[in-house]
């Protein structure tokens, strides 16, 4: 197969926005979770190991030019850049964005991409951190997305090695621990699996990131969906808890459920009940729970357990004692990105901001809901 130049891939996890992307796979190999927009119409491939070995090298070429260029002082001009942009080769401009922006954050963490990196064979996979690992042993983290189900089908020794190669954080879609709400959306997965997963990875003592997506079981499963994930996640205390709220393009299958009656989403409102019905279902572990993402209503429902487990749900329950006037001018402060936490309706400019798009849109209490349900299809 030709090799065509540096690919990227079109997602990575908000957590490695700073890190060097290398693509060693395209797309998803299964691609049918009715709620996600992602990869869809798009075929699944593995990249020859060759190509990814030749994307990593043209970093190394161009991240080695890079540090001649900065010198002492780190820096450099638009000169320079000029300058390396004649040194990369046809088609390498992409690869010189990638060894720029690495470069401008430290060049500290690799993700690899694109869906599910780990369904290739194991000695594939050494190979291509052991090349990481010569090329730039400076790296501090090395991750990856993966499926639940891939992983369980991983010896302990291939995950080990693996962590022995470098890999040492993984990010799981767990979405729910709710086999209900795991078949509704054709997430290809149950509750067993994730948790079976999720231990195989703590084991071979990788950083393991698991996503949660408050929302997913709609109505009808709200608090299925709380309890049962939260059991998953108290069953295997993964380092990370990273929620993404649920959001529903129209493009999407899960859009077609909703437009058909089958799927009664959540507003705001009911959400926050589930996440402090989750986080108060959440115990004996010591994971560190993330909120970022635009999708989240609440950017300050972070902390570690159990010491912050208290002042997290500390913030839905203020959300959920505020008048609905003051609920609706944070749930629209929020989608324009002027507002992250309930504080910020403190401040006299934010408040201002967000008090004249709810004048200017004509939001209500009564349509406020239907409002904020569009704003979110923009962050998709």
């Amino acid at each position: 197969m030709r090799y065509n130049g540096f690919e990227q891939g079109p997602i990575r996890p908000p957590s490695e926005a700073a890190s060097l992307l290398i693509r060693v796979t395209r797309n998803c190999p299964w691609n049918r979770c009715t709620f996600c927009p992602v990869y869809k119409g798009q075929a699944f491939s593995l990249r020859p190991i060759d190509h990814v070995l030749k994307d990593i090298h043209t970093i190394h070429r161009l991240v080695t030019l890079i540090r001649e260029r900065a010198g002492k002082s780190g820096q450099i001009s638009r000169d320079d850049i000029a300058a390396l942009s004649a040194h990369s080769g046809p088609g390498e401009r992409m690869a010189l964005n990638a060894a720029l922006h690495w470069a401008g954050n430290g060049m500290r963490s690799i993700f690899l991409q694109d869906a599910n990196s780990l369904i290739i064979k194991p000695e594939r996979l050494l190979t291509i951190l052991g090349h990481l690992k010569d090329c730039f042993p400076w790296v501090e983290r090395i991750t990856s997305y993966a499926r639940s189900h891939t992983i369980a089908r991983i010896s302990d020794m291939d995950l080990g090695l693996m962590a022995a190669a470098g890999l040492n954080r993984i990010h799981i879609g767990m979405e729910s621990g709710s086999d209900q709400v795991l078949t509704m959306v054709s997430k290809g997965v149950d509750k067993a699996t994730h948790i079976e997963a999720g231990l195989k990875v703590k084991k071979a003592g990788m950083e393991l990131s698991e996503y949660v997506m408050p929302g997913l079981g709609g109505r009808a499963l709200s608090r299925e969906h709380a309890l049962e994930t939260a059991d998953a996640l108290n069953r295997i205390n993964p380092d990370f808890i990273r929620l993404r709220t649920l959001a529903i393009p129209n493009h999407i299958e899960l859009f077609q459920d909703v437009s058909q009656g089958t799927f009664e989403k959540q507003n705001d409102r009911e959400i926050t009940d589930e996440i402090f019905l989750f986080l108060e279902s959440l115990d004996g572990i010591t994971s560190t729970l993330k909120s970022d993402h635009i999708l989240n209503l609440f950017e300050d429902i972070e902390g570690k357990f159990p010491q912050d487990k208290e002042k997290m749900t500390a913030v839905a329950r203020a959300f959920l004692a505020m008048p609905p006037t003051e609920q609706v001018l944070y749930q629209v402060g929020r989608r324009i990105g002027i507002l992250s936490r309930l504080s910020d309706l403190h401040d006299p400019a934010r408040r201002a901001q967000a008090e004249a798009t709810c004048t200017r849109l004509g939001v209500t209490i009564d349509n406020v809901d239907a409002i904020v349900e569009e704003m979110m299809k923009r962050f998709i």
